[in-house]
Parts: structure tokens; C-alpha cells; sequence
């Protein structure tokens, strides 16, 4: 294909500076460039939890039913999912640095029209393309993220990053607390200044993320080496400077690349059903269990606290759920580096499955403040889960499919996860809510709880032990070849192996 044309062949050892250099700075500011998305996400997320109440009078909000508050979070996913299959493949073939820019500007324009929503075909309507937006950032600043990140950090980094969407959850939380008391704030204008709270956020992030430079392992596959080479330069020079010694040497051997403008989308499915199919089975479990576990309850959290136990603010209760989820992410992110990926992915995961499954069976004879207590224990282990579930797909795939890869999975995943959950939720709150019995939620509560254990065993067997080793060598570009001037990749528990036939 013409898209497949080959430009040229370089051996560069770009991959192996990245990975030598030390922590500083610098990497802050693609923390905070990059991974402050997450925050923004949690703040929609919640603001929609924590808004069913305002937004179901008609005359204040859009008179909304819980079942339409559902499908509003349904609605959301399912543009997250699209935006993420478009925006994916967009990266791959025209850059992190584009898309990651483009993307967020989509989500700020969309979060703006969702505050000024009036009527329940608008809001849905805006809610659907701001999860286009944020799908679109998953695959960008993921795929972004792990490549500029040095190897020994990488696991706990990105751990921590996308459990950062708790930090908004919490902020979002709180943030209604004022916004929804009709003393403070006029019901009708309460809802729309909480939306528009996240396109403020997001227009700052956008200053700071022009400063993050162009993945330098995306532009080397492309036929930009000289850019990607100045790129690294200015790279060390500053991380120099900040650490105020001289750099080690690289550890990894340089790859000899075949350079080409585009990777086709026949390729890349190949890469990803022929080549390596027991990660692709690995990550569709991960995806699948994390998105209906946290779709179906915190989508719809908010809603049953008012429904069942008339809870009026559940911003404290939002917020105390939300907390314990990052500190989960955040404490247990380092483990990932050192326990290692396939222990603690399966640990979290099935740990947290049989949690919920007992809250399930406890339901009944719960209260609010014991059911958020339930919540937040068991998401404390799953937060972290979850967030490996993105690491995965982002580190085990070749680096010319990676944002594709981590855009499927997101989407397939969700999909079948986080679009069914909230639309499940908000049909089980709706029958248990005429019969008051909040046991008719449990079936909900088993069936993640299964999901959970489910993809915790398959990680158990499949799982890739990723941890302290490059990108290049988890999983090697389609375009490298070995000393022999093959291409070849091999699916593996860990290294692969140049020039070897599928496993």
C-alpha cells in the first residue's frame, strides 16, 4: 500500500537515551501537561453524578429521569469510545503532539456547550461530543506519556497519571457542594457554572501543554530522525542542567528501523489479532472489567445515594469515594515497578471484585455512609487496577500501533463495559426505586464484581511482565528488523525476539 512505502532505514539509539535519563524536572512538565487531563475527566464524570438531582426539574434544570441520567453517562461513553478510535488512529499517523492539542481544544468547545444546553437533546447531544474529546486524549496522551517517560518510572507514572481522574472527582465533588445549595446559587445557573468550571481548567492546561515536544520515538518511525534527534538533545541538555551532573550511558542496544510516512490500518490489525493475540485477550478483559465497574457504579453513585437514602449533598460522600481512589492509585502505583505488573494488576483486580460481590450481598443492610465505605475500600485496590489496565495497552503493543491499540481496547472495552453499565444501573434504579428495596441494585453489583475476578485471572496467566524493560523490548516496531535485515516480532511474557515467527 502506498501508505506502507518505505523511506528509509536509520539505526538510532534514541530509545535507549530516553530510558537512561535520570528523574527531573523536565518529566514534571509532561506530568503536568499531559496527565492533568485525567483530572478534567473525573470532574465531568462527577459533575454528572452529583447533578442527577438538579438536572431533573424542569423548571431549574432539563427535567431529566434517572433513567435519562443514565443514558446521558451512556451517551458520554459512547462518544469517548468513537473519539478514541478516530483520535487513535489519527495519532498514530500524524503525531501525539497534534492530536493531544486537538483533542483537548474538542473537549473544552464541547464542555462550554453542555453549560449552555437548553433542552435534553443539546445536552445530550454536547455530552456526547465532549467524550469524543477526552476518548481522543486517552489515545494521545497515553501513548505520549509512555514514550517519554524513562522505563524505570514508567509503570508508577502512568499508574498515577490516570488515577489523577480522582483528584477531579473530588474537586468536582466539592465543587457542587456550593453550586447546588439554592442559598448560594440560583438552581437554574448552579449545574451550568459546575460545566463550565472544566473548560476554565482545560484552557490553562493548554498553555502548559505546548510545552511538551513531539514524542522523538514517533518521529524517528516517521522519517523525521534530524527532529527527533534535536528533540532528544534538548532533552538531555535541559535534564543536565536540572540534575546538575553528567548523564549515564545508555544500557539498551540501538534499533536498526525501516522508516515510513504511515502504517496501514490492515497492519495494525494484523499486528494486533495475529501477532499478539493473548495480549489482545488480556487487555479486553482488563478494559471490559475496569469500564463496567466504574461506569455502572460512579455514573450512577450519585443518584442512588438521593434515590434510596435521600442524600441531598452527596458531594462530601462523592468526594471522600473520590479521595480514596487516588490515594490508591497513588500508593500503589510504585509496586507496579517493583512487586511487578502481573502480581499486582491480578491482586487489585480480584481483590476488588470479591469486595464489591460482598457489598452485594450486604446491600440491604447498608446505609449511605456504610455503602461509601464499602466504595471506598474496594476501589482503592481497583483505581489502581484500572489504571494499569491503560498501562498495559500502552506498553505492550508495537510503537507504531500504540495510540490505535490503547483507542480499541478503550473502545471495545467501554463499549461493552461502560455503556451497558450505566444504562443497566439506571434501569435497576429506576424498578428499585418504586419498591424502595435497594437489594434490586445487587445484580449489578455481582455481575462487575464477576468481571473483576474474571480479568484478575486472566492477567494472572496472560499477563506481560513489562516492568524495568523498554518499550522497543516488550514489544519490537513493526519496522525494526535484526542483523539479517528481517522484520519480525514475537508475543511473549516479556522480550521479544527479532525476526521470529508469531507465537
Amino acid at each position: 500500500m502506498a501508505s506502507d512505502v518505505e523511506t528509509g532505514r536509520i539505526t538510532t539509539d534514541i530509545p535507549a537515551r530516553m530510558d537512561r535519563l535520570p528523574w527531573a524536572r523536565w518529566h514534571w512538565l509532561v506530568v503536568i501537561g499531559l496527565g492533568t487531563v485525567w483530572i478534567l475527566d473525573g470532574i465531568e464524570v462527577t459533575i454528572v453524578g452529583s447533578m442527577s438531582d438538579a438536572l431533573k426539574p424542569a423548571n431549574t434544570g432539563l427535567g431529566l429521569s434517572s433513567s435519562d441520567i443514565g443514558l446521558a453517562g451512556a451517551v458520554y461513553v459512547a462518544g469517548a469510545c468513537l473519539g478514541a478510535l478516530l483520535f487513535g488512529q489519527l495519532t498514530d499517523r500524524f503525531g501525539r503532539k497534534k492530536l493531544f492539542l486537538l483533542t483537548l481544544g474538542i473537549y473544552t468547545i464541547a464542555t462550554v456547550a453542555t453549560a449552555f444546553a437548553p433542552n435534553p437533546l443539546w445536552y445530550f447531544c454536547a455530552r456526547f461530543v465532549t467524550g469524543m474529546g477526552i476518548g481522543g486524549e486517552y489515545a494521545a496522551i497515553n501513548s505520549a506519556i509512555d514514550e517519554l517517560i524513562p522505563k524505570d518510572y514508567r509503570g508508577r507514572v502512568d499508574v498515577a497519571i490516570n488515577g489523577s481522574f480522582w483528584v477531579g472527582a473530588a474537586l468536582g465533588s466539592l465543587l457542587t457542594i456550593p453550586l447546588l445549595d439554592p442559598k448560594v446559587v440560583d438552581p437554574a445557573i448552579g449545574w451550568r457554572l459546575a460545566f463550565g468550571i472544566g473548560a476554565v481548567l482545560a484552557v490553562g492546561i493548554l498553555f502548559v501543554r505546548r510545552n511538551v515536544p513531539e514524542s522523538p520515538r514517533w518521529l524517528f518511525i516517521h522519517g523525521r530522525d534530524e527532529e527527533g534527534e534535536q528533540i532528544v538533545k534538548d532533552i538531555e541538555r535541559t535534564v543536565s542542567e536540572e540534575t546538575g551532573g553528567s548523564l549515564p550511558e545508555p544500557t539498551e542496544e540501538p534499533i536498526t528501523i525501516r522508516q515510513r510516512r504511515t502504517i496501514s490500518i490492515a497492519e495494525i490489525a494484523k499486528t494486533v489479532f495475529t501477532l499478539y493475540p493473548r495480549r489482545t485477550i488480556l487487555c479486553f478483559s482488563l478494559f471490559v472489567g475496569q469500564a463496567f465497574l466504574y461506569n455502572a457504579f460512579f455514573f450512577t453513585y450519585g443518584d442512588t445515594l438521593t434515590t434510596f437514602f435521600g442524600v441531598k449533598q452527596t458531594g462530601w460522600y462523592l468526594a471522600v469515594f473520590a479521595v480514596s481512589n487516588f490515594l490508591g492509585a497513588l500508593l500503589l502505583s510504585p509496586l507496579f515497578d517493583r512487586v511487578g505488573r502481573v502480581r499486582m494488576i491480578t491482586g487489585t483486580y480480584i481483590v476488588s471484585g470479591v469486595l464489591l460481590g460482598i457489598a452485594g450481598m450486604m446491600l440491604g443492610g447498608l446505609n449511605a455512609t456504610t455503602l461509601t465505605i464499602f466504595g471506598v475500600v474496594t476501589f482503592f485496590f481497583a483505581s489502581a487496577g484500572a489504571s494499569a489496565a491503560y498501562l498495559t495497552a500502552s506498553e505492550v503493543f508495537p510503537l507504531e500501533t500504540r495510540a490505535l491499540c490503547i483507542a480499541f481496547f478503550y473502545a471495545i472495552g467501554t463499549a461493552v463495559g461502560g455503556i451497558s453499565g450505566p444504562l443497566l444501573f439506571g434501569k435497576l434504579i429506576d424498578d428499585a426505586s418504586k419498591s424502595k428495596d435497594i437489594t434490586g441494585l445487587a445484580f449489578g453489583y455481582f455481575l462487575g464484581a464477576a468481571l473483576m475476578i474474571v480479568a484478575g485471572l486472566v492477567e494472572a496467566f496472560l499477563g506481560v511482565k513489562a516492568e524495568g524493560q523498554s518499550l522497543e523490548s516488550i514489544a519490537q516496531p513493526l519496522t525494526a528488523e535484526d542483523a539479517g535485515g528481517k522484520e519480525g516480532v514475537r508475543e511473549g511474557s516479556g522480550r521479544t525476539v527479532p525476526g521470529a515467527s508469531p507465537a
